[in-house]
């Protein structure tokens, strides 16, 4: 069988129907086998760095694998940045890179790189060393790309290969990964020390999401009435209009977050690693009961010390807990009040970011998402890029479901909004999907705004324009002997409606409340992508500074 088709075979048997990518020479073998079918897609970028993005925003609001073309070289590592974004989300993708055929490697042939270039941006790297092996070579990418925690792997094609017509050895019948047996003393351990608490509280990670645990997580919170704070890469995973939501903890969390939670008694951190960046650097300060669910064994110990580690799925650890929660002889503590606590953590941020609401234009960034939260479907997608506008948008735009909001993790890269939110709109074609982006971000990626018109999305761009990288600028003045907008480019101001026109999308400028709140409705009824840009504020504090006063 020709390897062209063999590849593409496998990904179809593997339930894979979206690859993004851009054409070239070396990869037009597999272009062509995927054109002479109709149950899977390519989906054309106009930049490599962007494919990445596409796949990783297309399996974060699905929950499936996609899957990435590119050629070796320059277009391989335009790609690297998003496979780091996806490595650090424990996102699942299959990442098929064209390689320099076998007899030419190191030789200084066009576009070659040492294949272990990519070794620290993936889960797995593999090089395909025998066309033979291609099938079962792909059956066990998509298994470790599936397999918790999961992750991009990298597959390398040699260009040769893919026009070889070879004898290929049996392909595996593609299942899903089964996850792993909850420990029960653990879970005995876990559930007494909540019993216990009279002040439990629990931290929900991108974990919950990975599991499909927000019911779980849900029924737990309202068993324990424990408040509910997520972390940056677990927003959404609980709603942000339940009464035990207590909000994000990120960099810009409050003191009044930071207090709830180091005045718990008991915290449950479930599904997250409890990184570096989350916790400011493990300075947050935890109670001395610290229950810790998470799939990596890697995770536990590191910067923490949790009184019980559980290496299990998250859901199936919280539905274990609230089992054993349920069926225990003793009486739980007598609890405070987990909705009075948690509100009491929603009106001091309210109270925070009160004085940043004025609507005069240029309005602030607070401003402006609040108004967008109001005027979006409670239902519809956000795809959040990077930069000041999104520390932000941690504290005031409020998520409601597990898969509505994404935004990069701990890689935290600039230029994932807009290409991510045409992932998420091949990946949900009935719902609205909204790309939430700054001046900044959009610039590095603004030449997807012509993918989304070729492959006819209706997505909605709205671009929170300030002439300026003002995260950056910002702290360029407060910390350093450096000028007000020391970064910026307010003399030379970019017109976003123009470029987005000259690239045959629909646009319009929105500086008022109302004005936005009309756009963007409009927008959204729309059957073609629509770009909406507003002016805000180039002079508004950065929330890590003002949420900490």
């Amino acid at each position: 069988m020709r390897v062209s088709l063999a590849v593409v075979d496998r990904l179809v048997a593997n339930g894979i129907d979206t690859v993004f990518g851009i054409p070239g020479k070396q990869s037009l073998p597999l272009n062509e086998a995927m054109g002479n079918r109709d149950d899977i897609r390519f989906v054309v970028a106009r930049h490599e760095t962007a494919v990445s993005h596409q796949a990783w925003g297309y399996a974060e609001t699905s929950g499936e694998i996609a899957s990435t073309v590119v050629v070796p070289g320059p277009g391989d590592m335009n790609a690297m940045n998003g496979l780091k974004n996806a490595l650090n989300d424990c996102t699942p993708l299959v990442h098929f890179a064209i390689e320099t055929e076998p007899a030419l490697r190191g030789g200084d042939a066009i576009h070659e790189t040492p294949p272990d270039t990519y070794d620290n941006v993936v889960r797995e790297n593999i090089l395909l060393k025998n066309p033979e092996t291609t099938a079962a070579t792909i059956d066990r990418a998509v298994q470790i790309a599936q397999t918790p925690p999961k992750g991009p792997v990298r597959v390398g094609l040699p260009k040769n290969y893919l026009q070889m017509d070879v004898p290929l050895a049996g392909a595996s019948t593609p299942s899903a990964p089964s996850s792993n047996t909850v420990p029960e003393q653990e879970v005995s351990t876990a559930a007494e020390h909540l019993l216990a608490a009279e002040r439990p509280l629990i931290l929900a990670g991108g974990g919950v999401r990975a599991s499909g645990g927000t019911a779980a997580l849900r029924s737990l919170a309202e068993r324990l009435d424990a408040p509910v704070v997520t972390t940056y890469k677990g927003k959404g995973v609980f709603p942000e209009d339940h009464d035990l939501s207590a909000g994000v903890l990120a960099g810009s969390a409050s003191p009044e977050l930071l207090d709830c939670l180091a005045d718990s008694d008991a915290v449950l951190a479930v599904g997250s690693d409890l990184d570096a960046h989350v916790t400011r650097g493990w300075s947050v300060e935890l109670p001395e009961t610290l229950i810790q669910v998470t799939i990596d064994a890697d995770d536990l110990g590191t910067g923490y010390d949790p009184t019980v580690g559980i290496l299990a799925d998250a859901a199936d650890a919280m539905t274990a807990i609230k089992n054993r929660i349920a069926a225990a002889d003793t009486a739980p503590a007598s609890k405070t009040d987990g909705a009075e606590r948690a509100q009491a953590v929603r009106d001091a941020t309210a109270r925070r970011i009160e004085p940043l609401v004025d609507s005069e234009p240029p309005l602030t960034s607070v401003h402006v998402l609040q108004v967008l939260r109001d005027a979006l479907p409670s239902d519809a997608i956000t795809a959040v890029d990077a930069g000041g506008f999104r520390v932000w948008a941690l504290n005031t735009f409020a998520a409601y479901g597990p898969r509505s909001y994404v935004n990069p993790g701990s890689w935290a890269t600039m230029g994932t909004g807009l290409p991510s939110a045409i992932g998420a709109q091949l990946a949900n074609p009935d719902t609205p999907v909204v790309a939430l982006t700054g001046d900044g971000g959009l610039m590095m990626c603004v030449h997807e705004l012509h993918t989304a018109v070729a492959e006819n999305l209706p997505i909605t761009v709205v671009v929170l324009n300030n002439d300026d990288y003002a995260i950056i600028s910002e702290e360029a003045g407060r910390s350093y002997d450096l000028d007000h907008q020391a970064y910026g480019w307010d003399r030379t101001p970019i017109d976003f409606g123009t470029v987005a026109a000259g690239m045959g999308m629909e646009a319009t400028q929105a500086d008022t409340p109302s004005e936005i709140r009309t756009a963007v409705h409009e927008a959204v009824q729309t059957d073609a992508p629509t770009l909406v840009e507003v002016r805000t504020d180039p002079a508004e504090p950065q929330a890590s500074e003002w949420m900490r006063e």
